[in-house]
């Protein structure tokens, strides 16, 4: 007697990590990386305050295949901190390998903002303005008092003040 096939819960629907499986091992192997899981898991591997200040970039293999060369991308101020955690970063990503893939880390200097595959790399910290002086206050709440949204004359009058408070300096009084 003939058994019933075994319809899936799944409705004909498939995992998002079953499709994108290969095109991420295509992509990280384009930069070198055998292994996929150093770029998913990175803050895993090297822990949460590395990974908040580097990224792995790329991994360039010698001559003979042994010894390959990871590159990492951080900012400017986080260099020299990184410089001194090579030995830790290397020995954390062999671990990951499972065998000393990894003979050598390069730090690679960046911008704070720069893109990385169309991305922010780094966590920027924001800037905080100065507040606009009353008198450009008042005078951008001024100039937007006929708009009759609450939001969009709030959002206008804050706007109106920036841009009067680039092109006129306060004056004292």
């Amino acid at each position: 007697m003939k058994q019933p096939r075994h319809k899936g819960s799944t409705y004909g629907f498939s995992r998002a990590s079953g499709l994108m499986q290969n095109r991420i091992r295509k992509a990280s192997e384009a930069r070198g990386f055998a292994v996929t899981r150093l770029l998913t898991h990175w803050a895993e591997i090297v822990g949460e305050a590395t990974s908040k200040i580097a990224t792995p970039v790329k991994v360039s293999y010698g001559k003979g295949g042994m010894g390959a060369t990871l590159s990492v991308l951080t900012t400017g101020a986080n260099a020299p901190m990184l410089e001194m955690q090579k030995d830790q970063i290397r020995e954390k990503v062999n671990a990951c390998y499972g065998y000393r893939a990894i003979s050598r880390v390069r730090i690679t200097q960046t911008a704070p903002v720069g893109f990385t595959d169309g991305r922010v790399a780094f966590d920027a910290v924001e800037k905080q303005r100065p507040e606009p002086a009353p008198a450009i206050k008042a005078e951008a709440s001024k100039m937007s008092h006929d708009v009759t949204s609450p939001e969009l004359r709030d959002a206008l009058a804050a706007l109106g003040a920036n841009v009067l408070s680039k092109h006129k300096k306060p004056t004292k009084g």
